[in-house]
């Protein structure tokens, strides 16, 4: 038998697009024969899995998962969005958001960490899914929260099963509070997160960049109404007032009431639980925000496909 040298697997990776270790194994099934192994990964369906990696993937789900203290999101993309109520993809998605809780968000990692019960690692699984359903589909990202004391609330919005949406939420609350007394609040502030999309838990924390944007755009809308300079600055700061209300999360108006603020309510929960309770951080995913989807002009498609 031919020695499964780098250098053959590479040679069959490059002839066939497929995974590295799916090359390694074709040409352990195969004793090492170059075409023997393009037939074998032509027959499992792994030789377009590559192939197929330059099309544009903005559907798919995201995939919640959580433990006591902690809790984890991940988003997998694929091209329609027909491949979400595909039971082998929920299954995939489901198993990487629960290795995704010991990752600590970091995607190398989880891409590199084993998939039980394959002898696959995750970014290997994901191949093999390629093959199996015939879309590009892509780990894209994930993230992970955990508290010393306290709960990781969740939330997904319009789950197509469970832990499975197109719209996540994991959100820090920490508190020396019985966890008992603090999952249905959790639960609510993941809830209003979803809803009202703060970027940041409070100003201090807000990306200072995008502040300074802020009033600067401010500033030019003074002025192009005609405002003197000497009064411009009280301007800003109160329109920039209106700006944190909209964009951090303890300023923002409670969706579930309409009325107090979330520090309001946090304040609030907090005497009656008697203990201090407090945010430490969040995180949204919505499926496909910031990918450039294509647009597709189906009736210039089926016309070039009949030749006119």
């Amino acid at each position: 038998m031919a020695q499964i040298t780098a250098a053959l697997v590479k040679q069959l990776r490059d002839k066939t697009g497929a995974g590295m270790m799916d090359c390694k194994k074709a040409l352990t099934e195969t004793g090492g024969e170059l075409e023997a192994a393009v037939d074998w990964l032509r027959k499992s369906g792994l030789a377009q899995a590559q192939r197929k990696a330059g099309r544009t993937a903005a559907e798919g789900l995201i995939g919640v998962a959580t433990a006591p203290g902690k809790a984890a999101l991940v988003e997998i993309n694929a091209e329609t969005d027909f491949v979400a109520r595909n039971a082998d993809f929920q299954t995939v998605v489901r198993g990487v958001a629960g290795i995704a809780l010991d990752c600590g968000g970091d995607l190398e990692r989880l891409s590199a960490a084993p998939y039980p019960g394959t002898g696959r690692t995750v970014a290997e699984e994901i191949t093999n899914l390629v093959a199996t359903i015939g879309e590009n589909i892509q780990l894209r990202r994930t993230a992970a929260l955990s508290v010393p004391a306290g709960v990781v609330g969740h939330y997904v919005h319009m789950p197509i099963a469970e832990g499975l949406g197109k719209l996540g939420v994991v959100v820090a609350v920490e508190s020396d509070a019985a966890v008992e007394s603090l999952d249905r609040p959790a639960h609510e502030l993941a809830m209003h997160i979803a809803a009202a999309s703060p970027q940041a838990v409070a100003r201090e924390s807000l990306d200072q960049a995008s502040v300074d944007r802020e009033r600067a755009v401010l500033a030019e809308q003074a002025r192009a109404e005609g405002k003197p300079e000497k009064i411009i600055e009280k301007m800003i700061e109160g329109r920039l007032r209106k700006f944190f209300e909209e964009v951090v999360l303890v300023e923002q108006t409670w969706v579930l009431d309409g009325e107090s603020r979330v520090k309001a309510v946090l304040e609030q929960l907090a005497d009656t639980l008697d203990a201090p309770v407090a945010v430490s951080g969040f995180v949204r995913y919505q499926l496909g925000e910031g990918i450039e989807r294509e647009s597709k002009d189906f009736a210039a498609e089926v016309a070039a496909q009949l030749g006119s």
